[in-house]
């Protein structure tokens, strides 16, 4: 059995296996053993924190096998983002062109750099080693992370982006960032990348902030714009099922697409309810896979066996209450895996 807890000092190394194996493209993951355990220390200080508004914290969650004890996969959310280091990002625009003359009409896209100080919260960070990717494994780290939301909307910003990984590929080539980052910061992209998490001032000193004209990238870069790399496919389909869309904005480095949603219209917060537990046994009718989360002390959260009573309360399974450290009359929120058909 897995569950989803916060993460600590002594995840650091399979953190930092996992940061290894996650390729290229996941920025909020460095290969920088330093660097992931100041983001440990961050996440540690976020959970201690009873915030009444998001300051821009960093949570940082892990999946860890009960059986073995190790983490094996990660995901996270940035309560805020901006504040001293900027969110960047290229919006899309089109712009039309008339000439009576020639008699020519055209649309011309354009990429114009944002940079957001008081931004949205962030979702992110997702990694789950292969050999786990099954069971629904990544649907509940991906999921876990609205229901921490919905426990602590006050801790986070109204609106929920996320940025998915554009096309690069196992060597680090990126069509879009040879196109044009490249060429004003002389620098490969798996180094853009990685100096983007120790520090964006780069950005700002060399990002050209006119407008970019579409037609004088190179084709392959224009083909790459707002496409999905094909690790990052599945989290895409997630996200749209959990009412998040496209906003016209693309990552400046990979030109992935960016996606958003309300943070009360996610289905996961929505939709999830609150319960108390009224019993515990050793088996639960099959029913709906469920998750099911609890934070009496420390937040965990697990696919659960959970059955709702006529009272109000709730039954679990003696093996998701001992993963949940959960105890009769502690409260739990659950919600389903997946959207109801009539949804």
């Amino acid at each position: 059995m897995v569950v989803i807890r916060p993460i600590s000092h002594d995840d650091l190394e399979p953190l930092y296996e996992m940061a290894n194996r996650a390729g290229y493209g996941l920025t909020s993951l460095p290969k920088d053993r330093e660097l992931l355990a100041g983001k440990i220390g961050e996440s540690i200080e976020s959970f201690a924190r009873i915030g009444q508004k998001p300051r821009g914290e960093s949570y940082l969650m892990v999946l860890e096998d009960l059986k073995t004890g190790k983490a094996v996969g990660t995901t996270g959310i940035t309560s805020k983002v901006g504040g001293f280091e900027p969110f960047y990002a290229y919006k899309l625009e089109t712009a039309v062109a008339e000439s009576d003359v020639l008699n020519v009409r055209k649309e011309i896209g354009s990429l114009k750099l944002v940079a957001e100080h008081n931004g949205p919260c962030e979702i992110g960070c997702l990694y789950l080693s292969p050999e786990y990717r099954k069971d629904n494994n990544g649907r509940l780290l991906s999921l876990v992370r609205f229901l921490f939301m919905a426990e602590y909307p006050k801790r986070f910003d109204p609106l929920v982006i996320a940025e998915l990984r554009g096309i690069v590929d196992e060597t680090g080539h990126s069509p879009f960032w040879e196109a044009l980052g490249r060429h004003f910061f002389d620098i490969d992209y798996p180094n853009a990348d990685y100096l983007s998490v120790v520090n964006k001032k780069f950005i700002a000193d060399l990002m050209p902030t006119h407008p970019i004209y579409l037609p004088l990238l190179a084709k392959d870069a224009q083909d790459v714009i707002g496409k999905v790399h094909e690790h990052s496919a599945p989290a895409m389909k997630l996200l749209v099922e959990e009412g998040f869309a496209r906003n016209g904005m693309v990552d400046i480095f990979d030109a992935g697409p960016i996606v958003q949603c309300k943070r009360d219209q996610i289905r996961s917060v929505r939709e999830s309810k609150t319960a108390k537990v009224a019993d515990i046994v050793d088996v639960i009718p099959p029913a709906e896979p469920m998750i099911v989360s609890a934070s009496k002390k420390e937040f965990r959260a697990c696919k659960g066996e959970i059955e709702p009573l006529s009272t109000g309360g709730v039954r679990l399974s003696s093996r998701t209450a001992m993963a949940l450290n959960a105890k009769v009359g502690d409260s739990v929120r659950y919600i389903t895996m997946r959207p109801s058909a009539a949804a």
